[in-house]
């Protein structure tokens, strides 16, 4: 029998984290340099519902029996079996593979639960549309991250540049001029859910100083949006600080998140900010061409475990 694959994206928030689960806008884009990536291949020999996974990169060997209903590895495929209305699911062999640095804000969890139903119900001869495979992919992140934005599974799903708004329809972004991007990872793993919490909970003590702060978040977000779709790519930089400020305030940034972003901007970044939950994980810089080899070596001599330059192209 033929193997099934399928592959999804990473993907950076520019503008609008943790307000985003408030209501107000995000801006995130898909980053093609790191993908997640799955193989399904259907084995008629053994029994029904005989799946087998495989995830070398992070240990693990089992099957679908052995897991847990709430796993998001078993999550995906139920509710893809469920979405297909299969009686049973076919035995199968699945094996997952993906260098997007897992809790570092860049969607791994969404990219691999994208790449799992893409292959899995394209090898039943079913594929899923976009929608449900965004739809299931998000139903997957809230056992991730107890209460998800949505920006992850959509951005992976439909690989576009995205303005999200929670519970409002998607809208892509139109991008009128190229600009790059420098990815700093700290190597500080970061669960968003957890950081969620906290920010909720920090929400729920000063409601309206929270409330200011995102309303911040949002403005800013608008006004990139309008910059992006002008091709005013210089006025992002500016933009970017001022998000970066805002979540600061927030208490989501951290000293190794703030040395990467300070050693970027010294370097000849127009701008740089965190990218994500924060506490961790991974920061941004927007660079020119020219810039964009020192500004990727001085963060790496700053302490960055790994460094990815990306271009959003135009739309």
């Amino acid at each position: 029998m033929p193997a099934y694959s399928a592959s999804a994206p990473g993907k950076i928030i520019l503008f609008g984290e943790h307000a985003v689960v408030y209501g107000r806008p995000a801006i995130a884009v898909p980053v093609l340099q790191v993908r997640a990536k799955a193989i399904v291949s259907v084995d008629p020999r053994s029994f029904p519902g005989l799946v087998k996974l495989q995830a070398p990169d992070i240990g693990l060997e089992t099957s679908l029996y052995d897991l847990p209903e709430n796993h998001p590895l078993a999550a995906v495929l139920l509710k893809a079996a469920a979405a297909m209305q299969l009686s049973h699911i076919p035995a199968c062999n699945i094996k997952i593979s993906s260098n997007i640095p897992i809790a570092g804000g860049m969607g791994s969890g969404a990219a691999v639960s994208v790449a799992i139903l893409r292959a899995f119900s394209a090898s039943l001869g079913h594929p899923l549309s976009d929608q449900q495979v965004s739809e299931i992919s998000y139903e997957v992140e809230v056992i991730h991250h107890g209460t998800p934005s949505g920006i992850d599974n959509t951005v992976i799903t439909y690989a576009k540049p995205v303005y999200f708004v929670k519970g409002r329809r998607i809208e892509t972004l139109r991008v009128k001029r190229p600009f790059t991007l420098v990815i700093g990872d700290t190597g500080i793993q970061s669960p968003t859910s957890s950081v969620v919490s906290d920010v909720h909970k920090a929400w729920e003590a000063a409601p309206a100083h929270y409330e200011g702060l995102f309303d911040a978040v949002g403005a800013t977000t608008a006004s990139a949006r309008k910059a992006i779709e002008a091709g005013s790519v210089d006025a992002l930089g500016p933009l970017m600080d001022e998000n970066q400020a805002q979540l600061y305030k927030m208490g989501v940034s951290s000293p190794e998140l703030d040395e990467l972003i300070e050693v970027a901007c010294s370097s000849g970044a127009l701008g740089a900010k965190l990218s994500g939950a924060g506490r961790g994980g991974n920061m941004i810089a927007l660079v020119t061409p020219e810039t964009a080899s020192k500004v990727a070596m001085a963060i790496a001599d700053a302490g960055a475990v790994r460094t990815i330059m990306t271009e959003i192209p135009k739309t």
